[in-house]
């Protein structure tokens, strides 16, 4: 047994025992969220671009049952080439553990692991929410509700395009989650800059984003923030062709009873098949995109 639930990695220990800034990474992008070997590529350069930055990236999973806090290169070689890992949430994030298996974080397993460890900036492509046709299938992911929870800040493109975006920020918005749109005054839509949704906040410079987090903690505001970052204007697809996209893969997976968490994989899966391969090219360049803007605000608190 080991003297805390996590191990922290040579690298992550070291620049947290310094007040370093370090950011997070969610491990279900690479096990769930990309095939090999795009997904070990994706997932070595934006370690990469977090170092670049002036932070240290912590990447997370649980490997045999442990919860690990920073990945070294064979393990993390391991994880993108495993098949049968599963797909830890709150809910299950302590079986993976006491079972001994093998785990990829999604965004709320990611946070309370981050949470645990001291680290409060964590990057990822997109966050997970209210599913289309919640209101009969109830599939709402636990990611909104670790926002009112977990005191970390998230930098994302947005919310997945596959949910209804409305409906997720209505729920944020409830749970007191602020939604920060970085530099835009309009909702990014994860592979589109464009949702059609207004930004609840906006701000321009990573240095007030801290600002802003110091402020919460200063009056005793609890759980976490998102950074809605938009893609990149060159890796941008236009909306309408997401929506149709969208529509057919949603088609596909009530067809084939897709359901619970197997729906998010099978419809990446499906979009990627369904535009070429340009889904992933948008999906690799935005996640490196959230990371560089990660580091920059968890230097920016670093120094605050």
């Amino acid at each position: 047994m080991h003297d805390t639930p996590y191990v922290l990695s040579p690298a992550v220990a070291e620049a947290i025992r310094g007040g370093r800034p370090v950011v997070a990474l969610e491990s279900t992008i690479i096990t769930h969220g990309m095939p090999w070997p795009s997904n070990l590529e994706m997932a070595v350069k934006v370690e990469e671009i977090i170092t670049q930055e002036g932070a240290v990236p912590a990447t997370i999973a649980v490997v045999d049952g442990v919860l690990r806090i920073g990945l070294e290169r064979p393990t993390l070689e391991a994880l993108a080439q495993t098949k049968d890992a599963m797909k830890v949430s709150r809910a299950d994030l302590a079986f993976a553990v006491a079972t001994g298996r093998t785990g990829a974080t999604t965004v709320a397993a990611t946070m309370i692991a981050a949470a645990l460890a001291g680290i409060s900036v964590f990057a990822t492509g997109g966050i997970g929410g209210v599913h289309r046709g919640a209101e009969q299938s109830f599939d709402i992911s636990a990611d909104l509700e670790e926002f009112a929870r977990t005191p970390v800040i998230v930098v994302s493109a947005g919310a997945k395009a596959i949910l209804d975006l409305k409906k997720t920020l209505e729920v944020l918005e409830t749970k007191g989650v602020p939604v920060v749109a970085f530099g835009s005054d309009e909702f990014p839509s994860f592979w589109s800059r464009s949702s059609g949704l207004p930004a609840p906040l906006r701000l321009d410079d990573a240095v007030d984003v801290a600002s802003f987090q110091n402020a919460r903690a200063r009056l005793g505001l609890t759980g976490g923030m998102l950074v809605a970052n938009p893609v990149p204007e060159a890796s941008a697809i236009d909306n309408q062709t997401i929506e149709a996209w969208i529509a057919t893969a949603l088609a596909d997976a009530e067809a084939a009873g897709i359901s619970h968490k197997e729906v998010t994989p099978f419809l990446l899966s499906r979009m990627f098949e369904l535009s070429g391969g340009k889904t992933l090219e948008t999906n690799i360049a935005l996640v490196e995109s959230n990371a560089r803007l990660a580091a920059r605000i968890a230097r920016a608190l670093a120094q605050s």
